[in-house]
């Protein structure tokens, strides 16, 4: 949080973190704990003119992380609320090993917690938005603020077992219709 984010706000999106991390966790089986030690997943609240001097404190947290990444953080637009930055490590660019998240703290605690829920689901590898998701909070016509069923099944869909880590769009279509008939119980 940044210094200007008061401890009411403070404690309130703490725990909307806490009980999305836990639901995030049950959705997909990932462990998620929130803490302070060694993060590898970091949600920042700040101000806009405290995006501007968090360069420092990024590298502190997350060393080698590119400058343009920093930048971007920092010069950040107000028209934009709050963005994701999912990292992998080079020996698996197909998977996530960190990330980090900027919310703009001036927003109100519904925008905050919306952003919340959005950027931390496309961390998770839910990344693109689509005008076709639908019921979703991953399509820009911002129609929905907090995660839906849908998006809840298809986090489940994402996280199944029998899909792997760098299969391509041509090996996994297959087992999209078993895994969608079983993360829906049986129904079609």
């Amino acid at each position: 949080f940044g210094e200007q984010v008061s401890m009411e706000t403070r404690a309130k999106d703490r725990a909307n973190v806490i009980a999305y991390s836990k639901r995030l966790s049950r959705l997909t089986g990932v462990p998620i704990t929130v803490t302070n030690t060694n993060p590898n997943f970091h949600i920042l609240f700040l101000y806009r003119d405290e995006q501007k001097t968090v360069g420092p404190t990024l590298l502190r947290q997350v060393p080698g992380l590119n400058p343009i990444v920093i930048d971007e953080i920092a010069n950040s637009p107000r028209n934009t609320f709050c963005v994701a930055y999912a990292f992998s490590n080079k020996q698996n660019s197909n998977a996530y090993t960190s990330a980090i998240i900027l919310v703009k703290a001036e927003h109100s605690d519904l925008m905050r917690l919306s952003c919340i829920h959005e950027e931390m689901a496309q961390a998770m590898g839910l990344a693109n938005d689509s005008p076709n998701a639908r019921p979703s909070i991953f399509n820009d016509d911002e129609e929905f603020a907090l995660l839906t069923r849908h998006d809840e099944l298809l986090l489940k869909m994402l996280y199944d077992r029998r899909l792997k880590l760098g299969m391509t769009p041509l090996t996994a279509r297959p087992l999209l219709p078993s895994i969608a008939n079983d993360v829906l119980g049986g129904r079609s």
